[in-house]
Formats: C-alpha cells, sequence, structure tokens
C-alpha cells in the first residue's frame, strides 16, 4: 500500500512574523512611493511645449528637466538641439551660470556646424558678463570693473569668437557694444587700483598702474581719469616736468575734461552703458 507522509512546517515564530510583516510593509511603501513620470506618454512635441511654458513664465526650475526629457527623447534631432540650447537659457536665467556654461560648451563642441552656433555663442559671452553681478548689484551700481575680471575676459573671447566666425550675425552689433565695454572694463579696473595707492599715498605705485591702463589699451574712457591720476601723482611727488607733460596730454586729448576742474568726485561712476 502507498502512504505518503506530509511534512509539516514548523509555525512562525512571534518574532521572525513582526519582521516578515515589517519587511512588507516596507516593500509595499516603496512601491507606493514610486513617483510616476507624467511626461511618460507626452509627444517631443508636447513636451516642447510644456517646456516654454514654463520658461517663458519665468519657472525656469521647472523648464531645466523639461528640455533635459526632451533631449533624450528627440536625442539626434534638431528638436534636441534646440532643448540642449534653451535649457542653457533657462540655467542662466534661473542663475545657474556653471551649469549654462556647461551646456553650452557641450552644444558648441557636439554642434560645430548647427544654425544655432551663433547664438551659442553670444549666450555664453552674456552669461560670462553678467556672471557675479549679484542679486544687489544693480542697486549698489556696481562696474564690471569692480569685479574679478577672469569672467569679463572669457566673455570677450566668446564674442570675440562670434564676430570672428559669424561678423553678419543678428547677435554681432550688441556683442561688439559689449566688447568695448569690457575693454574699458579691464581698462578701468587698473584705474580703480591706480586710484586706491593715490589715496593712500603710494605714488609710485599709482603711477605704475595708469600707465599700464594708459599703454595696454587704446581709445576707452578710463584713460582719461588714468592720465589724470598720472598728473596728480607726478604733482604729489614733485616731478614737476612729467606733471606738466601729463596735464598737457590731458589737455590735448581730452579737452572738455572736468577731471581738472572738479576732480575725482563729480565725474566718477560707471561710463555709459548701451543696453
Amino acid at each position: 500500500m502507498f502512504s505518503t507522509k506530509l511534512s509539516v512546517v514548523p509555525a512562525a515564530s512571534p518574532r521572525a512574523a513582526a519582521l516578515l510583516a515589517f519587511a512588507l510593509s516596507l516593500l509595499m511603501a516603496g512601491c507606493s512611493s514610486t513617483v510616476k513620470d507624467p511626461t511618460a506618454n507626452w509627444s517631443p512635441n508636447k513636451i516642447y511645449a510644456e517646456a516654454k511654458d514654463e520658461s517663458n513664465s519665468g519657472a525656469y526650475d521647472k523648464a531645466v528637466p523639461l528640455f533635459e526629457k526632451l533631449e533624450g527623447r528627440a536625442a539626434g534631432t534638431a528638436l534636441a538641439q534646440q532643448a540642449q540650447i534653451e535649457k542653457a537659457y533657462a540655467q542662466y536665467k534661473g542663475g545657474d551660470q556653471a551649469q549654462a556654461i556647461a551646456t553650452l560648451d557641450r552644444f558648441i563642441k557636439l554642434h560645430p556646424s548647427s544654425p544655432a552656433l551663433d547664438y551659442a555663442l553670444y549666450l555664453k559671452g552674456l552669461v560670462n558678463f553678467n556672471d557675479n553681478l549679484g542679486l544687489f548689484g544693480f542697486l549698489s551700481q556696481q562696474d564690471l570693473s569692480e569685479r574679478d575680471q577672469k569672467s569679463a575676459k572669457e566673455s570677450f573671447e566668446s564674442f570675440k569668437e562670434l564676430l570672428a566666425r559669424f561678423p553678419d550675425s543678428r547677435y554681432t552689433p550688441d556683442a561688439r557694444l559689449r566688447m568695448s565695454y569690457i575693454v574699458n572694463s579691464l581698462a578701468q579696473s587698473e584705474v580703480h587700483v591706480a586710484r586706491y595707492y593715490y589715496s593712500r599715498g603710494a605714488y609710485i605705485a599709482a603711477i605704475s598702474r595708469a600707465q599700464t591702463a594708459i599703454s595696454d589699451y587704446r581709445d576707452v574712457p578710463a584713460l582719461e581719469e588714468a592720465t589724470y591720476l598720472l598728473f596728480k601723482s607726478y604733482d604729489a611727488l614733485g616731478m614737476t616736468q612729467l606733471r606738466d607733460d601729463a596735464k598737457r596730454v590731458l589737455e590735448r586729448t581730452y579737452p572738455q575734461s572736468e577731471y581738472l576742474t572738479k576732480g575725482f568726485k563729480t565725474v566718477a561712476g560707471p561710463w555709459y552703458k548701451f543696453w
């Protein structure tokens, strides 16, 4: 007679049952907390439209991840390129200059023949132009020359490349104006230092920095003050011949200059901007 002996599974201990219940609760919680991607069934065009709406409304923190999704969904297409460069703009406007520059560098490297390359170069120059101005830069009327010049020089190089490669670009006129401003700011940076030395009585150092501005830059407004600083520093040192030479240069080059009649205070401040 054939018989089968059934094995009996021993009952779980209360402690084991509690551990099992806890593990199951964690598993269920993990499943329930899974965030669904609302764009999962969206077409690339719909994602782009939503991203543009967020960007246009100033919600750059929401626009950036949508543009990133579009880059993946539309990879290898013109729409993906558009998403990448608009993501850079959203990052820039959202205050993330470092990420904006990284995105633009990647775009320029990957798409050297893109019809949007001129805009990419312009935007890169613009990001560096405004870098580190700060939330209260407008209120304090802080001049570019009073900040670190590294970003200014990088901005100049981007605009310079734009002008060289795309002289007829719609962005070239504004880039050219900003380049002029940058050159003046670099010269003015030397003048700021020269004035600081002058105010401390370090006249030799003031002369050195003013001469650097004059020798390194041409046809920029900052050179008027640099020449005046030479005149004042030579006068303070009792170097009358050099003082008179500097005065003659100032009067001949800047016949309407107010420095000789009003000094530093009435003409201090940022020079005129075109934007």
